[in-house]
């Protein structure tokens, strides 16, 4: 956890994959469909779920060894993205202790969103199905550029009638703590999403970590 005292925010900003939600299931369903597709044997679980945050070229990237420069990757990329697409949400859910805290954090009443660099094709049906309604909700498609640019951080900010200093963005891979600087909000990463064992949460430089979704809970009073 944070070594200072976290100032409250008056909005919240989450990242989707490994912050909000844990999705890993259904996109480690979809790689190994593109192992399958190409004779090949599943990868471990973990394995998968440790890219999960990097994106579907990573993910091809760990299944077939396909850089993104390699003529057969874009292909690859979008037979596993098809796979991931027929079933968003088979088995993804929000991670535990998160929805109690953004039910009340919303009846004070408090404003929140989610900024995240998945396609809105395969986010929108998530957030729908899991029944989230955020006051804000930026994709990778919706603007121009996407994190770690602070632009799409700011774009909602400005939908839920905030200012930059006045949000927590929360995400669990270095790029959206580059974001959240480069916006001028508060970093906030968290342990529990889908690190790399040889990432170290800690040299990202957010202004705090907290380590499960309990702890994140607690620092904002609840």
């Amino acid at each position: 956890m944070s070594a200072k005292q976290p100032a409250r925010p008056r909005a919240l900003l989450f990242d989707l994959d490994g912050t909000l939600v844990d999705t890993a299931p259904d996109l480690a369903r979809a790689t190994n469909a593109l192992r399958a597709h190409h004779g090949l044997p599943a990868l471990p679980y973990e394995t998968i779920r440790a890219q999960v945050s990097n994106g579907g070229s990573a993910l091809v990237t760990l299944a077939l060894g396909l850089e993104r420069d390699h003529a057969k990757h874009d292909s690859a990329r979008s037979f596993l993205l098809d796979a991931y697409g027929q079933d968003v949400a088979a088995e993804s859910r929000m991670f535990e202790g998160l929805a109690p805290l953004i039910d009340a954090w919303s009846v004070s009443p408090r404003a929140w969103g989610i900024v995240t660099n998945k396609p809105r094709l395969y986010a929108a049906p998530l957030i729908e199905i899991l029944g989230l309604a955020p006051g804000a909700f930026l994709c990778a498609d919706d603007l121009p550029v996407k994190k770690p640019d602070p632009a799409p951080l700011w774009e909602a900010a400005r939908r839920i009638g905030v200012t930059a200093e006045e949000c927590w963005y929360i995400g669990d891979h270095r790029r959206d703590i580059e974001a959240a600087h480069a916006a001028g909000m508060t970093a906030v990463a968290v342990g529990y999403g889908y690190l790399d064992e040889e990432e170290d949460i800690h040299a990202w430089a957010a202004d705090h970590v907290f380590d499960t979704p309990a702890a994140l809970a607690e620092a904002l009073g609840y």
